[in-house]
């Protein structure tokens, strides 16, 4: 069975509880706008993108069976509170599903490093060589990829999500420690 959407297919499967249809994907995903004080140009495009590379394509499936067999898609909103990150799951019809809290101390030094390189990709973007450009940005990737490691661990056993998802999300999470 095939459902269409902005001109794409998307394969759905059954769900392994009842008959419903399963659509392990995130089709809306919101920010806690309280937890940002403020973005720079260069960081409401990274959001922008990451956003719309989300909805793009994304796996996310919440590992808790629900009763009615629900399985998506979900609807997202990401929040830091007290230095945890909240992940608030909505079904479809916005009605509330669960909501993860997964601890940031291990997130500190990545986000600290990614806001680190990313500094100086903007600015060699600006003025450096293509060479220098590329040299950054392979580093400011590594340092992404690491991160984007380590969330997928850190959601291991609530959330599946794949490699891509977990980069997008990482870049939301690092727009929501952004300071003034």
């Amino acid at each position: 069975m095939l459902w269409i959407m902005w001109n794409r297919l998307i394969p759905l499967v059954r769900s392994p509880i009842g008959d419903s249809m399963a659509d392990p994907r995130i089709i809306d995903v919101q920010l806690d706008e309280r937890t940002i004080l403020w973005r720079s140009a260069d960081v409401e495009q990274e959001r922008r993108i990451a956003i719309y590379d989300l909805l793009e394509g994304n796996h996310f499936a919440p590992q808790r069976p629900q009763v009615d067999g629900y399985a998506g898609p979900y609807r997202l909103t990401l929040a830091v509170e007290e230095g945890r990150l909240a992940l608030k799951i909505d079904r479809e019809d916005r009605s509330h599903l669960e909501t993860h809290v997964i601890a940031l101390g291990r997130f500190k030094r990545p986000i600290r490093d990614y806001f680190a390189i990313c500094d100086s990709y903007y600015q060699a973007i600006r003025a450096a060589t293509p060479q220098q450009i590329e040299t950054v940005d392979m580093a400011r990737r590594a340092i992404h990829n690491e991160a984007a490691e380590l969330l997928r661990e850190r959601l291991d056993g609530k959330i599946g999500v794949d490699f891509d998802t977990a980069r997008r999300l990482f870049t939301l999470l690092c727009v929501l420690h952004i300071r003034g």
